[in-house]
């Protein structure tokens, strides 16, 4: 198989790319859509153009989408920039979003091709902690859940302050892997990518939420 693989930048779509090549197939580009607008129901925002990095310590191509956020000019433009591919799928990350899912699997109809989400319904608990032991590095780049403070931005999770995020989801009712938006996330390493990726930011934070702006 030949596949385009759906990244973010994050901890979902690079388990999914993981998981493609674990199979033996063929990445044939990483593809990111980027959103000029300040929100998007559909992909995430903080760190997204920082994919382009991860990209070239794989040895891969990538594809950056202009899209403002909005529907359905978020999905035309991914259907857009996927048509001249030639692949015979795209893997994503998507966990539990159905509407998420739904869109890329109709898209993929529209397009021919299949449409993968090996992360779907798994336990996002387990999902997270198998991750962190696997030697991926997860850090944390926005928080917007009420026992997430601005301590958490920029963080790297390990074992143990996983347990105190999985203690705190306990406490304040979120989801420990962030799929209600409670928190977005960037890989900096992991058994998927040659290399570490370095970065530099700035935390910024409001009181309530907040967010890191990479240089």
């Amino acid at each position: 198989m030949r596949v385009a693989v759906l990244s973010s930048g994050g901890k979902d779509s690079a388990a999914a790319w993981w998981w493609a090549r674990c199979r033996g197939w063929t990445v044939d580009s990483l593809v990111t859509v980027c959103i000029s607008g300040e929100d998007s129901p559909m992909f995430q925002l903080p760190g997204t153009a920082l994919v382009e990095r991860q990209a070239t310590l794989a040895g891969l191509p990538w594809v950056a989408v202009d899209a403002t956020g909005e529907t359905p000019q978020d999905i035309e433009a991914l259907e857009a920039a996927l048509k001249g591919r030639t692949i015979d799928g795209v893997v994503s990350g998507a966990l539990r979003s159905d509407y998420q899912k739904s869109r890329l699997e109709r898209m993929c109809e529209r397009l021919g091709l299949q449409s993968w989400t090996p992360l779907w319904h798994q336990s996002g608990k387990h999902h997270l902690k198998g991750m962190i032991e696997h030697g991926f590095e997860i850090m944390i780049t926005s928080v917007s859940a009420e026992g997430l403070d601005e301590r958490w931005l920029g963080h790297v999770l390990t074992e143990e302050s996983f347990d105190e995020l999985e203690r705190l989801a306990m406490k304040h009712r979120f989801h420990v892997e962030g799929e209600g938006g409670e928190y977005e996330t960037l890989v900096l390493t992991g058994p998927h990518l040659q290399g570490r990726l370095e970065v530099e930011w700035t935390a910024v934070w409001d009181g309530r939420r907040g967010h890191l702006e990479f240089q």
